[in-house]
């Protein structure tokens, strides 16, 4: 079966997509929790059925928590396949962000129940995995396949933060995800970091003994 990726969007600053595969086993990947100081770093496969496309596809960070879980229901129920990937915080400290984003984006291609045949992934460079694919500039605005493994990706990370809130309410992670924000900065301060947080972040690796 021939199927042609959908691509939500072309303009002057990113140039219509050429994708030289037209198969319908085709995976969009994409992360989240790069920047936060703490948990893990969550990547996304997603294989879309052609047969069964989903309405509101879009970068993650521009919809509503309530839109976007709405859509990972949706994207699980109806995707041909959906599989996470992630890198614990001490594996981001020992292999730094860059590789350890990669190395959750090659658990999810991997955990996928269906092999794919070609990768589209978020940014400007391939997770290093052995399956052909391209790297696609803000892909999660562009591409449906990444769009929907951005959403999938950030429902389960906010899920994460919501648990660690739940154990910790005095650092604030429900309301900033993890991420350097004043409120995170100045519980860091007064609290210390937890085992979750990522030594080798310069806001948590001042506050470590030594």
């Amino acid at each position: 079966m021939n199927f042609i990726p959908e691509i939500m969007t072309s303009n002057a600053e990113h140039p219509p997509l050429v994708i030289p595969y037209q198969g319908w086993r085709l995976a969009g990947v994409d992360e989240v929790g790069r920047g936060p100081l703490i948990g893990t770093v969550v990547a996304c496969a997603v294989i879309l059925d052609p047969e069964r496309p989903i309405e509101g596809l879009m970068d993650s960070k521009k919809l509503t928590p309530a839109r976007r879980e709405r859509l990972d229901r949706q994207i699980r129920e109806q995707a041909m396949a959906v599989s996470l990937g992630e890198a614990t915080s001490g594996e981001i400290d020992t292999l730094n962000i860059h590789h350890a984003t990669h190395l959750a984006m090659r658990r999810a291609i991997d955990g996928l129940s269906i092999t794919p045949e070609y990768l589209l992934v978020d940014g400007n460079r391939l997770p290093g995995h052995h399956l052909p694919g391209q790297a696609v500039v803000k892909g999660d605005g562009r591409v449906a396949a990444i769009a929907a493994a951005s959403i999938v990706a950030k429902v389960a990370r906010d899920a994460q933060m919501q648990a660690l809130d739940a154990r910790h309410p005095e650092y604030g992670f429900a309301a900033h995800k993890g991420y350097p924000t004043r409120a995170h900065l100045e519980a860091l301060a007064r609290l210390g970091p937890l085992p979750e947080h990522r030594r080798s972040f310069r806001p948590v690796r001042v506050l470590l003994p030594g």
